[in-house]
């Protein structure tokens, strides 16, 4: 899946039908438009999101944000465990360890433009 972003919106390519098939990701709405060209797949996500933004505008709805910070995580027991005693030894909640975790995991994994500043 081939994936794209714009104003804290991502969204996925998927290729159907002999036509590219745009999703706005990570809300509780189902919204989609479809594009012809690879090349126009960006400037298409764009309009969607921007769409999406006005039409909620319009009718006084709150448009749905992708990320609250906080999410669950299911993990087996022995995992759960073992981070919950690694996070009490360095004297910090277990949500604080898995937050650095996940901070530390996506320095490592991210190219430099999506970096996590700070």
């Amino acid at each position: 899946m081939t994936t794209l972003r714009y104003k804290d919106y991502q969204g996925s390519v998927s290729y159907e039908d002999g036509t590219l098939v745009l999703q706005i990701l990570h809300i509780d709405d189902f919204i989609t438009t479809e594009c012809d060209s690879a090349a126009d797949a960006q400037m298409a996500f764009e309009a969607l999101v921007d769409d999406y933004l006005a039409t909620c505008a319009d009718v006084g709805k709150e448009p749905n944000r992708p990320f609250k910070g906080s999410f669950n995580v299911r993990v087996s027991p022995e995992l759960h465990r073992r981070a919950a005693m690694a996070a009490a030894e360095e004297g910090i909640s277990l949500n604080a360890w898995v937050e650095r975790a996940m901070a530390q995991r996506l320095e490592l994994a991210s190219p430099p433009s999506f970096r996590r500043a700070g």
